[in-house]
Formats: structure tokens, sequence, C-alpha cells
């Protein structure tokens, strides 16, 4: 089941507690469980340390999430989900992300896939009108 939300995700956001340690490990596994499914290293990803607001009981540095998000090559934030610290940042560079792939792909001359365009299609049509012809 897993593995088909992540053939189908556009993108995904892998966040690990600043407090536990072992979370922070399992992240890397996490990247790798993307890269197998999708078999691509241009998926978009997001990097987040959460519970920034419990600084007091940090077992992994700013300094090891950032190392982290370089080798993955993604942004990276650490938010704090209680206070709502940098959550919509992280939701914005994740779809900024989405989207660039999607405008690369379209300049390349390459045809986007169904899934793709459907995805964009089912999140807009709640806000668009349908046009009937009246005449």
């Amino acid at each position: 089941m897993r593995d088909q939300y992540m053939r189908a995700g556009e993108g995904f956001i892998i966040s690990y507690s600043i407090t536990d340690r072992r979370s922070f490990q399992e992240a890397r596994q996490f990247k790798q469980l993307i890269y197998r499914v999708r078999r691509t290293v241009d998926t978009p990803v997001v990097l987040v340390g959460n519970k920034s607001d419990l600084a007091h009981l940090r077992q992994v540095s700013v300094e090891e999430g950032r190392g982290l998000a370089r080798e993955f090559q993604c942004p990276f934030f650490e938010t704090s989900a209680a206070f709502r610290y940098y959550i919509d940042e992280v939701f914005v560079a994740l779809v900024r992300q989405i989207r660039q792939r999607e405008e690369e792909a379209s300049r390349g001359g390459e045809r986007k896939s169904r899934r793709h365009h459907s995805f964009w299609t089912r999140l807009r049509s709640p806000f668009q009108r349908k046009q009937h012809s009246e005449h």
C-alpha cells in the first residue's frame, strides 16, 4: 500500500523529530524507499526536522539536518507543528519544486504524464466552474 502512495505522489515531506535520533536515521531509509519505488532521484522532497520548540531535548543538530538535506539535494526546515513555525514554508517549498519539475519537463519537450496532469486537474477542479453553452 505504501508503495502505491509513493508511486502516485508528486512530492514528499520526510520528517524526523529533532528529539529522536532514531527518527533521523529512518529519514535516510525513507529517501531510499522513495528512490526504489520511483526509480528516479528527481522526485521533489523536503526534509523537515520537527519539534524545534523542544530544543532543550535536542538529539539531532541543525548541522546534521542540513548535511542530510545536502545529501538529498533538497530544502531543509526545522519546524514546530505545536507552534506552527515554518509549516507553511515547508509546503510552499514542496509545491515550488513540483512546479519547477513541471516547467522543466514542458520546456524539455517532454510530454507530461497522464497521472501528473490529472493530479493538477483534480486539484483545480473544485475551484473552476464548468462552462456550458446555452446556444
